[in-house]
């Protein structure tokens, strides 16, 4: 699954072009670069690589998306909809600007219920922000129409679904922007870091600033630039930007792999009947990172589950509705609104409201979900064995069930 699976020497000479001249920041020193600048590189082989005009580099997947919701304007009383299946940052961001994130029910995509959208806006909605949780997207013709009827901003959060696309178009470049993370675990790493993804030049402009302290980045010298509006350092270093541009020029591969050997492990789980399958709405466009599975119930799930652990299997099978991460379950910290520094009392109240709501619905597909991870490196030998193995956890709890019933 994540890119760091197939580091070689690629990434180490591109690593150490940097190191060889000393220059690890992004901007600035041109002299003793000697002509290495691995951030714009980079940056330059984003937008060809998944076809945007427009690519800025920041510090995480988590900063990007603060990045863009502030040069989209997005802030205070502004409500942001999004999925209450998705990573922590996706609501740590809207926080950051002052915004009110709105979650809403997933449906059997793993992503946001275009249905729970509608039901959701209100005067006060900004921005629709679908994030393409493990590898797969989002209903996009649903979310493009809706937000077009509405006159709302469509973000992408697309930092798990690098090389993912729909209908021809990756993901990240569809709406009006969207963003990768690029942190260890991703299918293409840097290390840290991460990107906001544009054709609108405006859009740009205010991120590229935003993201280096507000420098306006016009003139031959650093210290002489001009600072139209307060921005924050969320910079990449050249550093991890080496290692990306090492990392993108393998992502064909990852997803060749990785759309070979969740082939072959579906075909083998597709053996129980009792198993099915998210929903995709572009399957050509799935990345394939995970192959996520349902059971019939619960109960039955949460067995599975604990007898993979039992027989030491567990790696790798991800139970999102107990993860502390992923899930709307199991944030207390947002349902209590427990930050370090104070939020405003209209926006604590608002967070408190919609962290607090029913998702019952989200629980009766996410409390019936497994997600296996798809590695990079397994022989046919390995993946065999390795859905043999579920394949039996799975019999065995079936086959108590009845006998209990």
């Amino acid at each position: 699954m994540p890119g760091f699976e197939l580091w070689n020497d690629e990434e180490r000479k591109e690593v150490n072009d940097v190191l060889e001249t000393g220059i690890l920041m992004r901007y600035g020193f041109d002299g003793p670069r000697k002509g290495v600048w691995k951030s714009k590189e980079l940056e330059e082989e984003i937008c060809k690589k998944f076809g945007c005009q427009y690519a800025q580099l920041t510090s995480s997947g988590t900063s990007a998306l603060t990045t863009i919701m502030a040069a989209l304007g997005i802030g205070a009383g502004d409500e942001i909809i999004m999925p209450c299946f998705t990573f922590v940052a996706s609501f740590e961001s809207v926080l950051s600007v002052g915004a009110i994130p709105v979650m809403v029910d997933v449906d059997d995509t793993l992503t946001v219920n275009p249905e729970a959208v509608r039901k959701a806006i209100t005067p006060k909605t900004k921005a629709v922000m679908p994030v393409h949780m493990c590898g797969s997207m989002a209903d996009m013709d649903a979310l493009i129409a809706i937000c077009k009827e509405h006159k709302l901003i469509l973000l992408e959060d697309a930092c798990q679904s690098i090389g993912a696309s729909f209908k021809g178009k990756a993901l990240g470049t569809i709406g009006d922007a969207g963003t990768f993370s690029f942190d260890f675990v991703k299918t293409m790493t840097c290390g840290e870091g991460g990107v906001v993804m544009t054709n609108n030049k405006d859009l740009y402009v205010k991120c590229d600033g935003y993201t280096d302290h507000g420098h306006d980045h016009l003139g031959a010298d650093r210290g002489a630039d001009l600072h139209p509006f307060i921005g924050y350092n969320y910079r990449i270093s050249e550093l991890h930007a080496a290692v990306g541009l090492a990392q993108i020029r393998k992502v064909d591969t990852v997803i060749s792999i990785q759309k070979k050997n969740h082939a072959a492990l579906k075909d083998i789980l597709s053996q129980v009947p009792e198993i099915s399958f998210r929903r995709i709405p572009d399957p050509s466009g799935d990345s394939c990172t995970f192959i996520s599975w349902f059971l019939p119930t619960e109960e039955i799930t949460r067995a599975v589950i604990a007898e993979l652990k039992a027989q030491n299997i567990l790696a790798g099978n991800f139970y999102w509705y107990d993860n502390n991460w992923h899930y709307i379950r199991k944030w207390d910290h947002l349902k209590k609104s427990i930050t370090l520094s104070a939020l405003h009392p209209d926006l604590k109240a608002q967070v408190l409201h919609h962290a607090n709501k029913d998702f019952s619905a989200s629980d009766a597909i996410m409390g019936r979900c497994i997600s296996t991870a798809i590695g990079l490196l397994w022989t046919e030998e390995q993946l065999k064995d390795k859905a043999e193995k579920i394949i039996n956890v799975v019999k065995k709890v079936l086959q108590a069930q009845k006998i209990t019933a």
